[in-house]
């Protein structure tokens, strides 16, 4: 894929980011010229120069269901990683630092299904980190695995539980099983309580569960003389 054409005035962010390019490759990346703590804010999403854009594309971010932003600014040029060192916060449009805070030298990057919920270009990942997605599309295609312990933004959780909820009524078959798992787990632990309650108070001496005290006599150990 050709680098974008920067049609804004660069560098837009030299004192925290500088953009490395490969044209041979036609690659980019960003760097931090800065040292910030985790979930500091590192960066605005400003209105300039950003600007809503009328569909999606490769390279707008998604910031609701059927919205999106024109970042306009050299923030375009961070890449995805499956372990990012910034979140991106469109519902506050903040950019912000990931948990492991940030020092100068590190790699910027984001986890694109936290704000896409459908990408125009999917990608086979190449980040090499030990939890790599591989082929990144958008969560609307990933796992609940695939998503444990990742940041969200507000409009893909939405997303995501509706796309739950309508697999099961598409599927009755499916939601009566669960019903029926959700409702023996409940009963197993019921009656797990119970056993629970009824064994404590025998041993108490208190009330079993047919309301009779339950008191135990002492064993008298008499020795011969």
């Amino acid at each position: 894929m050709a680098p974008i054409v920067p049609h804004w005035h660069r560098p837009s962010h030299p004192d925290i980011q500088e953009v490395v390019e490969n044209p041979a490759e036609y690659t980019t990346k960003s760097i931090s010229r800065v040292a910030l703590p985790p979930f500091s804010v590192f960066a605005k999403f400003d209105f300039p120069p950003c600007t809503t854009a009328s569909e999606p594309t490769y390279a707008t971010v998604q910031t609701g269901r059927d919205t999106h932003l024109n970042l306009n600014s050299d923030l375009l040029y961070i890449n995805h990683s499956c372990e990012p060192t910034l979140f991106f916060d469109v519902g506050n449009f903040n950019v912000l630092v990931g948990p492991k805070g940030l020092k100068p030298g590190d790699e910027l990057s984001f986890f694109y299904p936290s704000t896409e919920w459908s990408m125009a270009q999917p990608f086979d990942c190449l980040c090499g980190t030990p939890t790599c997605r591989g082929r990144i599309s958008g969560a609307r295609d990933m796992t609940e695995a695939q998503l444990d312990g990742v940041w969200l933004n507000g409009h893909i959780i939405q997303l995501r539980a509706e796309q739950q909820a309508g697999r099961q009524s598409q599927d009755p078959t499916a939601a009566i099983l669960q019903g029926a798992v959700a409702h023996a787990e409940q009963a197993l632990v019921a009656a797990r309580l119970a056993a629970r309650s009824y064994t404590g108070s025998f041993e108490n001496g208190t009330k079993g569960l047919n309301g009779i005290s339950h008191k135990v006599a002492p064993v008298q150990h008499r020795i011969a003389a």
